[in-house]
């Protein structure tokens, strides 16, 4: 590219040509060469394009292993792929501006990735950053037991807590004494897939058989097999499981549910049911969901593709990022501009 016309252009012509193009056209682009990649991630250009709309993104964790074990094969940097619903297009972010090995997001809010990382001394690190303008924050230290077992949570003041069956850690960057403030959880079990609504946390917790809260959910545990929750619109809950078949111990399932729980009237809605044609590929798979809204993904066991339900309409993603058959998190992404770590 050092030989191409362009990158004999003044800088500002190559600012005046790329602000022409949208922000998801801008993010394609900086992966083109490492000229493009310069140009439009300079402070210049940032300041430039500081207004434009945010893109919803769906963002994918690394594989769990990956995570636990580290191998000398594993680039210092990294980078976070996310894929766009509505352009059916995959992204890459890079996270080479980070100072720590082996990134591993986990969590999003407002356009900021919150992650864990390996710090200089080998201790693990909660870092939040904003990919686009590749500026990032450490939050205070915290053993590597956290990370292990902790899951991170954020609300959209961007107020952080990571969750154990035991302790809650919380941290403003609000408050005061920047340090982390901790409080007895004193759950039953581990917490399954904890979720913040409002100023509220809500997670499936193992309380015996079957699985119950309320006394008056109990049909709700009772039909639903290894239920999972994500946020839903405004202030409600999706609840997502397989629909058992019978009340046996090992009992197949019908197909994968979606239930909505409206918080205001407590009351449940069937939302969707995924496709028998595309259940197929879950039935006798370990399966993931993630997601929020009215967007839900779901990641098998060697199903070598995603499902997605979108706006009331089911589809699979393909070119997943790697071999394509491992098992995936996720989070939704909103990527800003204007996302200030």
């Amino acid at each position: 590219m050092e030989d191409s016309p362009i990158s004999r252009l003044p800088e500002d012509t190559l600012h005046q040509i790329f602000y022409s193009l949208s922000l998801r056209e801008i993010m394609i682009c900086r992966s083109v060469c490492k000229l493009f990649n310069q140009t439009l991630t300079s402070s210049s250009f940032m300041h430039l394009i500081s207004t434009r709309s945010h893109l919803n993104l769906l963002g994918l964790r690394p594989p769990h292993h990956h995570h636990n074990h580290h191998s000398r094969h594993v680039s210092l940097h990294s980078c976070i792929h996310v894929y766009d619903p509505d352009q059916n297009q995959w992204l890459r972010f890079s996270l080479d501006f980070l100072p720590f090995r082996s990134p591993h997001p986990v969590a999003s809010s407002l356009g900021l990735v919150y992650l864990w990382a390996d710090s200089p001394d080998s201790s693990k690190s909660l870092i939040v950053c904003n990919p686009l303008t590749r500026q990032y924050r450490v939050l205070p230290q915290l053993g590597s037991a956290w990370s292990r077992h902790g899951s991170v949570l954020v609300d959209s003041r961007n107020r952080v807590m990571v969750l154990t069956e035991l302790a809650a850690l919380y941290f403003s960057f609000s408050q005061k004494t920047q340090q982390w403030l901790k409080f007895s959880s004193n759950l039953p079990s581990k917490p399954r897939s904890p979720i913040v609504i409002s100023n509220s946390i809500f997670a499936l917790c193992d309380v015996g058989s079957p699985w119950r809260k309320r006394h008056e959910w109990g049909d709700i545990f009772d039909i639903m097999k290894r239920p999972r929750l994500i946020p839903g619109n405004g202030n409600k809950i999706l609840m997502i499981g397989g629909l058992k078949s019978s009340y046996s111990f090992n009992q197949s399932c019908l197909t994968i549910l979606i239930l909505r729980l409206d918080l205001e009237t407590m009351e449940w809605e069937e939302a969707t049911r995924m496709p028998e044609a595309m259940h197929r590929w879950f039935q006798d798979s370990k399966f993931k969901v993630f997601g929020g809204g009215n967007r839900v993904c779901f990641s098998g066991k060697k199903v070598g593709r995603l499902a997605l339900w979108d706006c009331c309409k089911w589809r699979w993603i393909d070119g997943v990022p790697g071999n394509g058959d491992e098992l995936f998190r996720g989070f939704t992404y909103e990527a800003r501009l204007t996302a200030v770590p």
